[in-house]
C-alpha cells in the first residue's frame, strides 16, 4: 500500500504522511457484524485511572473479528477489503457459500473473489485456516493459536508473521516475528500468510491532532514534575535523573527491567528467547 506525503505548507505537512488505501474497496462495515464501543477514559469500575494517557478520540465502532475460524469445511469468498480503525492491519469480509458473512485479519496479497476455507485437510494456501501440525515446514503464518478452539492470540498485527520451523511430538517449533522460538501444541490453529499492511510501520502521525484522533492524550515527562509526583521530579533547571537508572511513577525500574514471572508455568514452552 503506497504512502502519501504533503508539500511543507505548514510544520504539520512537513512532517506528516498518510496511507492510499488503494486496496479497500469498501467503505462502510457490515452493521451486523459491528459493536459499540464504550469509554472508559483509562478508569476501571471503581473510578481509577488505570491506563494514562487515555481519552477522547474519534467515534468508532468494533469489528468483531473471526479469530477462532471454527466453520470447518465450508469455503468462502473475500468479498470486499476494509479499514477496520481499531487494528494496525485491514480486515477482509467473508461471505460463505451458505450466505453466513464473517470478518476475517486480510493477509498480504489476499484479493476479492478469492476462495478460502477452514479445514483440517485445506491446501497451502494465502487466507486458508488449518491446526499447525497439518503445515508445511517453512510456511509463514498468522493468527496463531496458543490454546486449541480459544482463537488466534500470535501474529495479528500489521506485517507481522511467524514461520515453522520443524516438530517435536506433540508440539511444532514456531519462530516470531520477535525472534523468540517457542513450541506450540500441534492442534492449535493458524492462518496461512503474513499480515498485510506492511507499509504501516513507515506511517508518520505528523501533528498531535492525529495523535489525539486516536483517543492518547500528552505524556508530560516526569523530570518536569515535582518530587510528590515523580521519582525524577525536582530539582534546579534540568537535573538528572538521581537514581541508579531511569523510574516509572510508581518507582519501579524502567526501560529494560523485565517483569515476566520467573516460575511463569508456559516458560518450559519457550526453546529460544528473543534478543538472545
Amino acid at each position: 500500500m503506497p504512502i502519501k506525503t504533503y508539500r511543507p505548507l505548514t510544520n504539520a505537512s512537513r512532517n506528516m504522511n498518510t496511507l492510499i488505501n488503494s486496496d479497500l474497496t469498501k467503505k462502510a462495515p457490515e452493521k451486523r457484524l459491528t459493536k459499540t464501543i464504550v469509554k472508559t477514559g483509562g478508569r476501571n469500575n471503581q473510578g481509577k485511572i488505570t491506563v494514562r494517557h487515555r481519552g477522547g478520540g474519534a467515534k468508532r465502532r468494533y469489528r468483531i473479528i473471526d479469530f477462532k475460524r471454527n466453520k470447518y469445511d465450508v469455503e468462502g469468498t473475500v468479498t470486499a477489503l476494509e479499514y477496520d480503525p481499531n487494528r494496525t492491519c485491514n480486515i477482509a469480509l467473508i461471505t460463505y457459500i451458505d450466505g453466513e458473512k464473517r470478518y476475517i485479519l486480510a493477509p498480504l496479497d489476499l484479493k476479492v473473489g478469492d476462495k478460502v476455507i477452514s479445514s483440517n485437510n485445506a491446501d497451502i494456501k494465502i487466507g486458508n485456516s488449518l491446526p499447525i501440525e497439518n503445515i508445511a515446514v517453512g510456511t509463514y503464518i498468522h493468527n496463531i493459536e496458543l490454546k486449541p478452539l480459544k482463537g488466534g492470540q500470535l501474529a495479528r498485527s500489521a506485517g507481522s508473521s511467524a514461520q515453522i520451523l520443524g516438530r517435536e511430538g506433540n508440539y511444532v517449533l514456531v519462530r516470531l516475528k520477535s525472534g523468540e522460538t517457542r513450541k506450540i501444541l500441534g492442534s492449535c490453529r493458524a492462518t496461512v500468510g503474513i499480515v498485510g499492511n506492511q507499509d504501516r510501520e513507515l506511517l508518520k502521525l505528523g501533528k498531535a491532532g492525529r495523535k489525539r484522533h486516536m483517543g492518547i492524550r500528552p505524556t508530560v515527562r516526569g523530570s518536569v514534575m515535582n518530587p510528590n509526583d515523580h521519582p525524577h521530579g525536582g530539582g534546579e533547571g534540568k537535573s538528572p535523573v538521581g537514581r541508579s537508572g531511569p523510574m516509572t511513577p510508581w518507582g519501579k525500574p524502567a526501560l529494560g527491567y523485565k517483569t515476566r514471572k520467573k516460575k511463569k508455568t508456559t516458560s518450559k514452552f519457550i526453546v529460544k528467547r528473543r534478543g538472545k
